[in-house]
């Protein structure tokens, strides 16, 4: 009996045994094609756009505001009551009407360089998103806004080799604190030609013009091939005469200096490309890639580095439309697909080659200075290319050998976008006019000083200095946002965290309207 009670229990523990190993290796495979191969299967395919997420189009309709705070010229349909016409006679000493275009920031300067970056980001948009856009009413004012900023640059480029940058002079104009209103200073305008070349505000403003053209080709022809013989013209002249804008006219470094004009020209090209078709352009960006596209490593998006920007734009044009180029072309556009895919691969939280750039509350961070332009570009990026994804029919990007799907980068833009309006550990909306908690010391002229007020250059500092808030809203405007630690101090002294930019708008603009409705399919440029 004790022996066959003894054999009995012995049958038992194996048997134990087995079941525990078996739960094991289950795991194990789990794990290994988790890791490795993960189902090849896509994720379903999207349609038009659906339900209106309310938080984002509430937020977009604020974003696309900004862009009428900032206008200068005689104002059109004015729909923001504090303010009125300005900067009419900009561009007068040269005989050309430089009054429309959008003031940069929170001063009063048309700083070319991040102006026309704010077009060709705003352009994108709408190309990409038009259909959400329309579906929440904004895709009129994002075209309004776009020619407004169009029309300055067009009358800009008066002739083939030169190109205005600037109007203002940073350093009078920050003596100032007025309202754009009741200036008096002078407007100097600072260009860039053949002996004075600035490579990387010309081809910029080049990709403006090229991506301008292919969201008005369809309402308007005549204005749209304007544009584009523009864009042609721009990019020539930025491709023959390279050299460094910041390096030629050294003044303008101090506020946007330019780090290289390698990544303009591709990211002109490439919108030259799309708005053409015309093989050389795809050419340009294969063979000059070598220089410039720094392939295998990722780089953050912004009005500065467009290398990001173009990778992802570039990837389009594989995912879609590879089996109409040769093999040659397509080999040279994958290397630009890849550095996008480890793009990609950076933002994803949960990736092995994900980026430490981040706050404990998980904001993308990179900069003291505007620390919201990166993880907004970013996540911009990043909702773009996992609607490629999807209607491309591409399962999954491989990352260090794990596998992610679009809607994990969607989820990883979701997630910027709500820090925006709140959700973060401050409890704060950093989009001006979004939710009950929002900065009210903005730093921005036009927001700080009542409309009634009498004050001019010098006496006007007295609003800098107020303890009271804005008495105007500067409604939409995102601000530069927090400290690597999430703090923000709401101080209009400080400009760091409290300043506004069109740039930075565009970009918001951009990421909500991929947001407001479900993933659509990614239309044609072509039959825009």
């Amino acid at each position: 009996m004790g022996e066959e009670k003894g054999s009995k229990g012995g049958c038992c523990g194996w048997i134990l045994v087995l079941i525990v190993a078996a739960f094991i290796v289950a795991g194990l495979v789990v794990a290994f094609r988790s890791k490795f191969h993960h189902s090849d299967k896509p994720e379903p395919i999207p349609g038009p756009p659906g339900a209106i997420v309310t938080k984002y189009s509430d937020a977009l309709k604020l974003a696309m505001q900004f862009f009428d705070v900032q206008k200068a010229g005689k104002l059109e349909d004015n729909k923001i009551s504090w303010r009125g016409n300005s900067a009419t006679d900009d561009g007068s000493e040269a005989k050309l009407d430089l009054s429309k275009g959008l003031y940069d920031a929170g001063d009063h300067i048309k700083f070319g360089f991040p102006m026309a970056f704010t077009a060709t980001v705003l352009s994108w948009a709408i190309l990409e998103y038009g259909d959400q856009m329309a579906a929440t009413k904004q895709l009129q004012p994002a075209q309004e806004n776009l020619k407004w900023i169009t029309d300055y640059l067009v009358n800009a480029h008066p002739r083939d080799n030169v190109l205005y940058i600037q109007v203002g002079d940073p350093e009078l104009d920050h003596k100032c604190w007025e309202r754009p209103e009741t200036m008096t200073g002078e407007r100097p305008l600072t260009q860039v030609n053949i002996s004075t070349p600035g490579t990387e505000v010309a081809a910029e403003t080049a990709a403006a013009m090229a991506a301008a053209s292919l969201v008005f080709k369809s309402s308007d022809a005549t204005y749209s091939s304007t544009l584009l013989k523009h864009a042609k013209q721009l990019f020539d002249f930025a491709d023959k005469y390279k050299g460094s804008y910041s390096e030629n006219i050294p003044e303008v470094a101090t506020y946007y200096n330019s780090t290289g004009f390698g990544d303009e020209l591709l990211w002109s090209a490439s919108w030259l490309y799309h708005a053409t078709k015309d093989d050389t352009y795809l050419e340009y960006v294969n063979e000059n890639g070598k220089e410039f596209a720094n392939f295998g490593s990722p780089s953050w998006f912004s009005w500065d580095n467009k290398l990001a920007g173009t990778q992802v734009l570039l990837s389009r044009v594989n995912l879609f439309s590879s089996k109409d180029l040769s093999s040659s072309a397509n080999s040279g556009l994958l290397m630009y697909r890849k550095t996008a895919e480890a793009v990609m691969c950076g933002l994803i939280p949960k990736s092995p080659t994900a980026t430490s750039s981040r706050t404990d509350g998980g904001l993308i961070w990179v900069s003291e200075w505007n620390a919201l332009q990166h993880p907004v570009a970013a996540a911009f990026l990043a909702v773009i290319y996992s609607d490629y994804m999807l209607s491309s029919r591409t399962a999954r990007i491989s990352c260090d050998g794990h596998s992610y799907k679009p809607s994990d980068l969607r989820k990883f833009a979701l997630s910027q976008a709500d820090y925006v309006l709140g959700n973060n550990p401050m409890k704060m909306s950093f989009l001006v006019g979004y939710g009950d908690n929002y900065p009210q010391y903005v730093h921005h002229r036009g927001a700080s000083i009542p409309a009634n007020s009498k004050t001019g250059c010098e006496d006007g500092f007295i609003w800098l200095n107020s303890t009271k808030p804005n008495p105007n809203v500067a409604v939409g405007a995102l601000v530069g946002g927090p400290f690597l630690n999430e703090t923000f101090i709401d101080n209009r002294n400080n400009s760091m965290q409290t300043e506004p930019s069109t740039y930075n708008s565009a970009l918001i603009v951009g990421l909500l309207s991929g947001l407001v409705t479900t993933s659509s399919v990614v239309p044609s440029f072509t039959s825009s």
